[in-house]
């Protein structure tokens, strides 16, 4: 029988601790049947996302030896940085790859959110397939006015958890558990110290906003390195190709006289998203996806086994 595979992107709210970062990883070496592709910590952003692609119980069981320690080293009461978060362990999404469905993932995630809670005893939150409530399909409702706000307001029962008591953990706040399809984390830097610039372009590029419709996105401050940034995910890269998205952010920016700095994948990202942008960019006509050699490669390989 062919092996399930599925991608997670576990985000931890640690992206300065170098030791902890570390220790936080470590588990997603050692598990056999998972394999750490990717992990990226951001000093500004205060956070580490984690690449992960398996079977689902190896998965499963290297994200919550990982979140043991995470909520062992980080205290969301003096936790700060510029992203959205609730939580020390903030997001654990699951992603169909291959022998998988999404309603697979879908009972996956809400199995494994019974058992975070019984063995860490931190609230869940669940969202976008996975969600039990229409609204909590979109994350930002579910992050609204972030930890700090959710402290105070998790009583209420619109804001009750999905899983677990209605009170937050004392250190580790809550966390998001769902299943959903691939997503980009793509962040374009400008050169200017004006966050209100980048929080302006975010509005006009969400879907919230009236933007693109598979975008999200916040404009944020990067202290360290004197710049802004429109911090985005884009859900649905066939829907909003991503030189869309910038090509948009260029337009806008120029508004203001700014140019653009450099942009951010966070992250593992299909070939096929940057094939889009390759294409635009190159003006390559009548392209096929088959013409990269390295594609062609694994699709021979898939018709010998």
């Amino acid at each position: 029988m062919a092996k399930q595979l599925i991608e997670c992107v576990p985000n931890f709210s640690e992206g300065r601790r170098k030791d902890v970062i570390e220790a936080i990883v470590e588990p997603f070496k050692k598990q056999k049947g998972c394999y750490l592709f990717d992990y990226r910590a951001d000093e500004d952003h205060n956070r580490l996302v984690v690449s992960l692609a398996g079977e689902p119980q190896p998965i499963c069981d290297a994200v919550l030896e990982a979140s043991r320690i995470a909520m062992q080293h980080i205290d969301m009461n003096t936790h700060q940085g510029a992203h959205p978060r609730i939580g020390a362990i903030d997001v654990i999404p699951f992603t169909p790859i291959s022998n998988i469905t999404m309603e697979e993932c879908v009972e996956l995630a809400r199995k494994f959110g019974e058992r975070y809670y019984n063995e860490l005893k931190i609230p869940v939150y669940y969202y976008e397939e996975a969600a039990l409530r229409p609204e909590r399909t979109r994350l930002e409702v579910i992050r609204k006015g972030q930890y700090e706000a959710l402290k105070e307001e998790v009583t209420n029962p619109e804001r009750h958890p999905d899983v677990g008591e209605p009170k937050l953990h004392p250190t580790a706040g809550a966390t998001v558990i769902g299943a959903r399809k691939f997503l980009i984390a793509f962040n374009v830097n400008l050169n200017t110290t004006d966050v209100n610039i980048a929080k302006t372009i975010a509005k006009r590029v969400r879907a919230s906003g009236g933007g693109f419709t598979a975008v999200k996105g916040i404009g944020l401050a990067l202290e360290e390195k004197g710049l802004v940034q429109v911090s985005m995910n884009i859900v649905d890269y066939d829907k909003t190709a991503i030189y869309r998205v910038l090509e948009f952010i260029r337009m806008e920016a120029a508004r203001w006289g700014v140019t653009i700095n450099g942009t951010e994948v966070y992250g593992m990202i299909p070939a096929a998203a940057l094939i889009q942008s390759a294409e635009y960019y190159l003006q390559i006509d009548d392209f096929d996806p088959s013409q990269v050699l390295e594609l062609k490669l694994l699709e021979l390989m898939r018709e010998e086994d």
